[in-house]
């Protein structure tokens, strides 16, 4: 069973859906590995320094910003922790669209948000909603280290995550030289226009994506099996993830929730603001605690191990004198 990328809770107003993000993809590329011909041997990439030629260990590997054709601005990693937002485990959802709205070029990638034990009646809740007035939620979700921009959609039983691209990502269409203007300004006539439009009518057909296959795909792995015809394949079986318990149930007061969640958007934008500072200011002073414990333990446990080396090499150096 594939395990989830991520969990935590899908909020909208004061609705929390306890939730796993899953991948809704599957990369059926064919990877291969580069071998030495001369006895099959796995090549192996290394970390050269480009004026000795020498192996660069990781601990002296830095991370800098080229700012100019061979001119570098090295960063600390405090200073990229700095910038990194903080880590927490909620898609918080900051407005619903159209979901005709928004072009296909901001959508990237898609996962499926599958609700955890007992939370099934908010997440219907909010897909029927989205399904019967059209729209879509934009959110953001904090993965690993970056923040993304998201939109959840409803896509039959299921609510999707579609991860997207930022304004920035995207080039203007305008650098292109793309022609626009009428068809009248390209000397197409109406007949032209007619057939055009008759032949594609002609070809409509419903979409049966199971129609499509990747045929390059399928044809490289029969050459690949006519290879291995003789040897046996090495199935990975992945272990079955423990479902994460939640306190949100089923039972929660939904109408409460919501009329709160309305009553709250109809504030100023002031009260919001200090409503919100509150409620996240004591949220996050918890998680600082266990990093501080981490590191003061392993700051402990360095002197020792460097006393229990020196009296070793002591030891060491009394018995080479007594022989």
């Amino acid at each position: 069973m594939a395990r989830p990328v991520w969990s935590g809770t899908l909020s909208f107003g004061l609705l929390n859906i306890p939730v796993s993000l899953m991948s809704g993809e599957r990369r059926t590329d064919i990877s291969f590995r580069m071998l030495d011909a001369r006895n099959n041997a796995p090549v192996r990439y290394e970390r050269v320094n480009a004026e000795t030629g020498d192996e660069v260990p990781w601990k002296d590997i830095v991370k800098a910003f080229e700012y100019d054709k061979g001119s570098y601005v090295v960063l600390e990693p405090d200073d990229i922790k700095s910038a990194a937002p903080e880590s927490h485990h909620a898609i918080e959802v900051e407005g619903f669209v159209d979901a005709s709205a928004i072009g296909p070029q901001y959508f990237e990638k898609p996962y499926v948000l599958v609700p955890a034990k007992k939370a099934e009646k908010g997440y219907v809740l909010l897909r029927e909603a989205l399904a019967s007035t059209g729209k879509i939620g934009i959110a953001r979700v904090v993965i690993r280290t970056r923040e993304n921009l998201c939109a959840v959609m409803p896509q039959g039983p299921a609510l999707l995550l579609l991860m997207m691209r930022y304004p920035q990502e995207l080039v203007d269409i305008g650098e292109y030289n793309v022609p626009e203007g009428a068809s009248g300004d390209y000397r197409i006539t109406a007949k032209e226009q007619q057939f055009s439009e008759q032949l594609i009518e002609t070809m409509s057909t419903d979409w049966e994506p199971d129609q499509y296959q990747d045929e390059f795909r399928e044809r490289l792995q029969d050459v690949i099996k006519q290879r291995m015809k003789d040897k046996g394949l090495v199935k990975r079986h992945e272990e079955e993830p423990a479902v994460a318990e939640n306190a949100a149930t089923n039972v929660v007061d939904f109408m409460s929730l919501l009329q709160q969640s309305i009553a709250k958007k109809t504030r100023t934008p002031a009260k919001k603001t200090a409503n919100k500072a509150e409620d996240e200011a004591p949220a996050r002073k918890p998680a600082k605690k266990p990093a501080a414990k981490k590191a003061a333990g392993k700051t402990e446990k360095k002197p020792a191990k460097k006393a229990a080396k020196k009296s070793s090499a002591k030891k060491t150096g009394t018995k080479s004198r007594a022989a």
